[in-house]
């Protein structure tokens, strides 16, 4: 079973490392911008952050302890994200705009879509 699991592992690392140049490259090619969420303290910094379709949001996390940016209704999730490591979404029209940290509850952060 652990082999299972180990592999499995490894193949949705592959798959996310692949795809995840091509998301925030795409976005750039559309005009899209990069936005850059820092993610310190047990806090999301900014909390607040205006985009536009097609843009990226990018977590990055400064604290020891793992985060996720999730959709309140689980639509979107950035998964876990290591001290160092980054997450990131494209911006869709219809995407939901509340998240939070699934590891912590209380962290809330809001995107609006103008």
């Amino acid at each position: 079973m652990a082999t299972l699991i180990d592999r499995r592992n490894v193949l949705v690392g592959a798959v996310a490392f692949v795809a995840a140049p091509s998301i925030g490259s795409s976005a750039l090619a559309m005009g899209g911008t990069v936005h850059q969420i820092k993610i310190t303290r047990f806090k999301f910094d900014p909390e607040i952050i205006q985009v536009k379709v097609g843009d990226v949001i990018r977590w990055t996390n400064t604290d020891v302890a793992p985060h996720t940016a999730t959709a309140d209704k689980f639509g979107w999730d950035t998964l876990g994200i290591a001290k160092g490591e980054s997450g990131e979404i494209t911006v869709t029209a219809d995407m939901e705009t509340s998240y939070f940290c699934v590891y912590h509850p209380h962290m809330k952060g809001e995107i609006e879509i103008v």
